[in-house]
């Protein structure tokens, strides 16, 4: 498994709202749900993605916008648009201009003239620290073009969207899911496009194979010149190219990547003991598995687990950088 597609393992559509409108100017559709995030793509026509606090995007036929929440935004016509606005979400009734009310979200079954736009959009639902650390390595807005990978999926979803046919919330759900990677994937790989330093870096052909490495076995007893033995070249040289590439050295990354594994197993597995999630993710010692965890993420492994039953989960702070791990992960001992 590569980085990124771990994270995208923790980002999964199921029973997503989808909508699809044909719309005739003036309009102005509020979506004010908040969801981790929405994909909006054109069609036909055009229209303005307009987010809140921050820049319209223009978004034409066949391009993508992708915002990160819980952001609300409006897709209006032009910007500054006087169309009476319409909220938009999960229990939203479609535009006034005739539409149906869909179980799965709004629908406008206008018929299209020559000035219409075609809108589909997919609020996506995303849960737990692995899709949390994705989030975080994206913009507020995302703007994909189009012509590239994705463009075959447009009419896949135009068609199942318009249906009302067995199964089509699981095709709907994998056609989401298909968009969604094909979409980031475009994004980080143009020029400029502010790919995180851990996606660049599986383009390396000795970091990209730690990373693989690492997120294929995670809880193996991990040292540097293990890793650097696995991949072919020295030990400093591995050290260096990982950290200059990467931004850290290779087992703080571990380490990081370790507790975000950890961080959903103790809310998805209530049953589970500290000790047994401490093994999970490759620590023989529940203590130095606490004591890494409460470094990382500002809190014990059981007030985690607390705050994530009771709602009041905070974000996880900022990991503690150093030159090496302590116990459990010092630079040259096994994990």
């Amino acid at each position: 498994m590569d980085a990124f597609g771990d994270l995208l393992r923790g980002v999964r559509a199921q029973g997503s709202l989808f909508g699809s409108s044909i719309l005739s100017p003036p309009w102005a559709l509020d979506f004010v749900d908040g969801a981790p995030l929405t994909l909006c793509t054109v069609l036909s026509g055009a229209g303005w993605i307009v987010p809140e606090h921050r820049p319209a995007e223009e978004v034409r036929a066949g391009e993508t916008v992708i915002v990160r929440g819980p952001m609300p935004f409006a897709f209006v016509d032009e910007v500054g648009t006087q169309a009476e606005r319409i909220a938009c979400g999960e229990h939203c009734a479609t535009p006034e201009s005739g539409g149906t009310r869909h179980r799965r979200g709004w629908h406008d079954r206008g018929d299209a003239d020559d000035g219409a736009t075609t809108l589909i959009v997919g609020a996506y639902p995303v849960h737990g620290e692995l899709s949390r650390r994705l989030l975080d390595a994206l913009p507020g807005v995302l703007r994909v073009p189009g012509g590239g990978e994705s463009d075959p999926i447009w009419s896949h979803l135009a068609a199942e969207v318009a249906a009302d046919v067995p199964g089509q919330q699981v095709v709907l759900d994998r056609l989401l899911d298909w968009m969604l990677v094909c979409a980031l994937r475009e994004y980080f790989d143009r020029p400029g496009g502010g790919a995180p330093a851990w996606y660049t870096a599986q383009r390396d052909p000795v970091v990209g194979d730690a990373l693989r490495l690492l997120h294929t076995e995670p809880t193996a007893p991990w040292t540097v010149s293990a890793l650097a033995e696995r991949t072919g070249v020295s030990r400093s040289t591995l050290a260096k190219r990982f950290a200059d590439l990467v931004g850290e050295p290779p087992l703080t990354y571990l380490t990081g990547w370790r507790m975000t594994l950890a961080a959903d197993l103790l809310v998805e597995d209530e049953a589970a003991t500290i000790g047994e999630v401490a093994r999970a993710v490759g620590y023989s010692d529940a203590f130095a598995f606490s004591a890494a965890f409460k470094r990382i993420r500002g809190i014990s492994p059981s007030g985690f687990r607390h705050t994530a039953a009771t709602g009041s989960h905070s974000r996880p702070a900022r990991p503690q950088r150093g030159p090496g791990e302590p116990t459990a992960l010092r630079t040259d001992s096994p994990a």
